[in-house]
């Protein structure tokens, strides 16, 4: 079985350049240490009504989501209500959450400013958060985590090997092997035969091609696959005997 992962990070701060997104790159990593990939990532503002309608159509395509941001109590914090208004439901205090609420700020007053941290979408599950007990929330293979990566990124961790390890693949033994290409037809447009015919040939590899350019002249074009070793021993022979009948110089990329 085969699922979609996708990423949603949220916040105008990351949009206007004012912080650095950590999230796309650590979800990258830690699907890839588990042999899933990340399929896309959308980038978007605090604006309610477009994260509404991002996670209805995220959830109706049945992906595997991790959205990073604003679930906090603050009024520029806006996930917790767009996902109650995809879902076409309230809003409630989380007994669960809640609970942890409780053990985070024990002997302290939780005042109404604080319940909002456990107030979710009704019928939502509970995702822990290990760094301080104010937790997330999923539902329909979504996960809600805060934006800061020191809690986020232990959320969806938990979350894969939770809720996902029947999907994980081996990943000692996967290779990745290229050629750099030169010459007036290593340029991809003359080469989709060959990758689509690699491509057919080998469901279970993964091709990529990679132009390089110098100002808007062509410098090589990386062209190789990845996955089983042998397989990927013999995909590349095939490439290399092709690009060599086509008159394409070749060297391997280091």
């Amino acid at each position: 079985m085969s699922r979609t992962f996708g990423a949603v990070i949220i916040g105008d701060e990351i949009l206007s350049g004012k912080r650095q997104d950590k999230h796309f790159a650590k979800i990258a990593e830690l699907l890839g240490a588990r042999g899933l990939r990340l399929s896309w990532v959308e980038y978007l503002g605090d604006d309610r009504a477009r994260l509404a309608a991002t996670f209805k159509r995220t959830m109706a395509a049945g992906d595997v989501v991790f959205s990073c941001g604003g679930i906090g109590n603050t009024p520029d914090d806006h996930t917790r209500q767009a996902v109650s208004a995809a879902l076409g439901v309230d809003l409630e205090l989380h007994a669960a959450a809640f609970a942890e609420l409780q053990i985070r700020f024990a002997g302290e007053e939780i005042s109404e400013q604080r319940k909002l941290l456990a107030t979710f979408p009704q019928g939502v599950q509970m995702v822990p958060n290990p760094f301080n007990r104010i937790a997330g929330f999923s539902i329909n293979d979504h996960y809600f985590v805060p934006g800061f990566p020191q809690m986020a990124h232990p959320m969806i961790e938990w979350a894969l090997d939770t809720h996902y390890r029947e999907l994980f693949q081996p990943v000692a033994g996967t290779v990745e092997k290229a050629f750099l290409l030169t010459g007036p037809n290593a340029y991809e447009s003359a080469l989709l035969d060959l990758m689509e015919r690699i491509v057919a040939d080998y469901p279970t590899l993964r091709l990529f091609s990679l132009p390089s350019l110098v100002g808007k002249e062509r410098k090589h074009l990386e062209l190789g696959v990845e996955g089983a070793p042998e397989l990927v021993d013999r995909a590349m022979e095939e490439i290399r005997l092709d690009i060599e009948r086509r008159g394409i110089a070749w060297v391997w990329r280091a």
